[in-house]
C-alpha cells in the first residue's frame, strides 16, 4: 500500500501553515534583506560614480592654503570566542584656494603629516582625489 499523507487542509501536506509563506516574521525579514542590499548597491554605485567622476575630472594645480586637518578614528568590534577589535583612522585636510573656496581632501595618514595647518603652496587634484602639494 502506499504512503497516505497527512493532509491538515491548508494545502500543505507537512503541517499547518508550511508553505503559506512565513507570515510577519518572513515579511520583516524580506524586508530587511532587501533594504541591505539595497543599501549595499547604492554605497557600491556611489563608490563607482565617484572614481569615474575624479577619473574624467581635469588634473589641476593651484595655490591654496592648509586652513585645517581632521582625523577619523572608527573603532570595529568582533563578538565570538575572542573578542577582536580594530581601529582604522580616515585623515582629511581642508584647503583654501585663491577665490576663497574651501575644498576637503582625504588623504594618506603619511600625506596628513606632512601638513600644517597655514602651509601654502600648490594643490594638485583630480575632482575629490587628492594628487600632492607641494609647500613654497
Amino acid at each position: 500500500m502506499g504512503y497516505m499523507g497527512f493532509n491538515t487542509g491548508f494545502g500543505s501536506s507537512f503541517g499547518p501553515g508550511f508553505g503559506m509563506g512565513f507570515g510577519a516574521f518572513g515579511v520583516m525579514f524580506t524586508i530587511m534583506f532587501l533594504l541591505f542590499v539595497g543599501v549595499f548597491v547604492v554605497i557600491i554605485v556611489r563608490g563607482i560614480s565617484q572614481w569615474n567622476k575624479n577619473n574624467n575630472s581635469p588634473r589641476l594645480t593651484v595655490p591654496a592654503t592648509v586652513v585645517s586637518k581632521r582625523a577619523d578614528v572608527s573603532h570595529h568590534h568582533r563578538a565570538g570566542e575572542h573578542h577582536h577589535s580594530h581601529t582604522s583612522t580616515s585623515y582629511y585636510v581642508t584647503f583654501e584656494v585663491e577665490s576663497g573656496d574651501r575644498m576637503e581632501l582625504h588623504m594618506s595618514g603619511t600625506e596628513y603629516g606632512l601638513l600644517i595647518e597655514g602651509d601654502k603652496g600648490s594643490l594638485s587634484f583630480q575632482g575629490t582625489r587628492y594628487l600632492g602639494f607641494e609647500r613654497e
